[in-house]
């Protein structure tokens, strides 16, 4: 019998209707651009106040802690008419994201190292980076106007990772800075621009747009918004969009200012509104002719997806085959060594679906089971249950196993074999005698006594009922929503906080909460602290601000909710239905 993954897997493979990157361009169309520089470094070593120096804004005293909790690109235009796309990331998932789908959007990275501080962790990680995507590196040795600062230190430790400045004979630039009080930015912005000559930076303005998303997220007045690097074309109202899962029709275009765009040419961040679901941070970014093409897209991806599915489930239906194969091969192996009865008594077992199995492989095999023991008054009563026992559903959470069946009273024998597979004894039409079942209750053994069949079905399923996990339903008790993020200090470490409004509910402190973001669960548990102002509250009412954290340091964003709910538990039933 075939499955239905493999006549899915056997059909005609449909014709290929993903849009892809055009061919390379004509050199003689192409214009020189602006490099695309990202900022990399360890936390606190000044990345984001070296962007607020460069930009004239005030980016660090508007982040809460003073820690960037997004990524953000930013369009530097410097004295000399020169421009600069910079990227700010507090982290490195979507860099990678970026890599791993070999579309790397940044042209130089410019690694932070605090020279009062030296090498750390997130220092290395910025070096493999940037190496695995081969892109070069422009050393800035910050906080050099510190006393206790040490920048030939810095240069001298980066020598282990195979980061070599121009003094040791490298290829590296190395600048030494001051982020906050803006001494040698300009420098340090030089060096940018004649490595960015070197690089000979070129991009076609022309034609279909493409490009990366740097960041997404849901604004309440916006909708879902994408911030963007055009690579390839420009960018202007009205194209049709799609990326990964995603397509757009572009409604409206912001620079990092939120000031409205008219066209972004390659280099360009900008703030791209229209989407009708929000894409992933690192998706391809590819302009198509029109919105049937939009859709004509996504649905041969969600296709694609499907296929990949189907196909990894038709391997494990082939493997799981095999393993079968080779079961029964054994089990014939083993057959043909039997004398005549053992043969006769496995054939009658094996018509049953009944097979027995030792108790030191039903451990190891069997997870969730019920091991029963089934006596009957004659053998038609025993032939009717074991036939409604095998139209129960091998597929079911639970296995129901028949490790003996027979004719006659229960005997202490039943009450044995029953407690060495931990299972239980059912009797139709039969009896117990008083020794048996004082032998049974003192071993912990159930006997299941009855004289109607349905009745009987009845009280088994509830025991394979009763073997299954409950299932936990969550009942919630108040909504909030994330409408400012920021950190608090507490000894040394900086705990994050978000300020929120109960929309729905109430939030009571001692119950269990979730975070969710763009309908997607990323933490579940406890509150660390809820503040209603200053004080500590146990509840917070529909309508009331407050400030929480949780029990894991996990960065808020705006637009985050926080649901607090009850869990319940719901005993699962067994779905088995033997027809009478």
């Amino acid at each position: 019998m075939k499955y239905k993954w493999a006549k899915l897997a056997e059909e005609k493979v449909k014709e290929n209707k993903d849009a892809v990157r055009r061919p390379p361009p004509d050199p003689a169309v192409l214009v020189p651009r602006s490099p695309v520089v990202t900022i990399m470094g360890h936390v606190d070593h000044g990345k984001t106040t070296l962007l607020d120096s460069l930009r004239k804004t005030q980016v660090a005293a508007m982040e809460a802690g003073g820690i960037t909790q997004h990524i953000g690109a930013f369009l530097v235009h410097l004295p000399s008419g020169e421009k600069i796309t910079f990227l700010d990331t507090p982290g490195h998932a979507a860099f990678s994201a970026m890599r791993a789908r070999g579309a790397n959007v940044t042209d130089i990275v410019i690694l932070v190292v605090a020279a009062d501080d030296g090498v750390m962790k997130q220092t290395i990680e910025s070096i493999q980076h940037a190496k695995n995507a081969n892109v070069p590196i422009i050393l800035a040795v910050n906080k050099c106007d510190k006393p206790e600062s040490n920048h030939e230190k810095v240069k001298k430790e980066l020598l282990a990772y195979d980061v070599i400045c121009e003094e040791y004979g490298g290829v590296v630039q190395s600048i030494n800075i001051s982020a906050l009080k803006g001494d040698n930015l300009m420098a340090l912005a030089d060096a940018t621009v004649a490595l960015s000559e070197m690089l000979e930076l070129k991009a076609d303005c022309t034609g279909p747009v493409e490009g990366i998303v740097i960041e997404c997220r849901n604004d309440k007045g916006k909708g879902p918004v994408t911030t963007a690097i055009i690579q390839r074309g420009t960018l202007t109202k009205g194209c049709i969009l799609v990326a990964g899962k995603s397509w757009a029709k572009v409604r409206l275009m912001f620079d990092e200012n939120n000031k409205p765009m008219k066209a972004a040419g390659p280099s360009t961040p900008v703030e791209i509104i229209g989407w009708k679901e929000l894409p992933s941070a690192g998706d391809e970014i590819l302009e198509v002719e029109s919105e049937q093409r939009a859709r004509e897209v996504l649905d041969w991806r969600k296709y694609v997806e499907t296929q990949k599915k189907h196909k990894q489930d038709l391997e494990v239906i082939e493997a799981k085959q095999k393993e079968h194969q080779e079961m029964y091969k054994k089990e014939r192996e083993s057959f043909s060594s039997m004398s005549w009865r053992q043969r006769k008594s496995a054939m009658y077992k094996a018509n049953k679906h009944l097979m027995s199995t030792r108790p030191k492989e039903r451990t190891e095999t069997d997870e969730l089971s019920l091991p029963i023991i089934i006596k009957g008054d004659v053998d038609g009563s025993v032939e009717a249950i074991l036939n409604i026992l095998d139209s129960y559903d091998a597929d079911e959470q639970c296995k129901l196993k028949v490790i003996h069946f027979g004719i006659g009273d229960i005997s202490e024998n039943d009450i044995v074999s029953a407690e060495i597979f931990s299972g239980l004894v059912f009797g139709f039409n039969v009896n117990a005698s008083k020794e048996v079942q004082q032998m049974a209750t003192k071993r912990g053994i159930k006997i299941k006594l009855h004289k109607v069949i349905y009745k009987l079905i009845d009280d088994l399923k509830d025991e394979l009922s009763d073997k299954l996990k409950p299932d936990v339903e969550e009942n919630i008790i108040g909504e909030a929503s994330v409408l400012a993020c920021f950190h608090v200090t507490i000894g040394k470490a900086k705990v994050p906080v978000a300020g929120c409004r109960v929309q729905k509910g109430q939030l009571h402190r001692k119950m269990k909460f979730k975070l969710t973001r763009n309908g997607n669960i990323l933490w579940k548990g406890f509150l660390a602290s809820l503040k209603h102002l200053k004080d500590d509250v146990p509840v917070v009412k529909t309508g009331m601000e407050c400030g929480l954290s949780l029990d894991k340091d996990i960065e808020f964003k705006l637009g985050d909710e926080i649901i607090c709910y009850e869990e319940k538990l719901i005993q699962q039933k067994i779905s088995w239905d033997p027809g009478f």
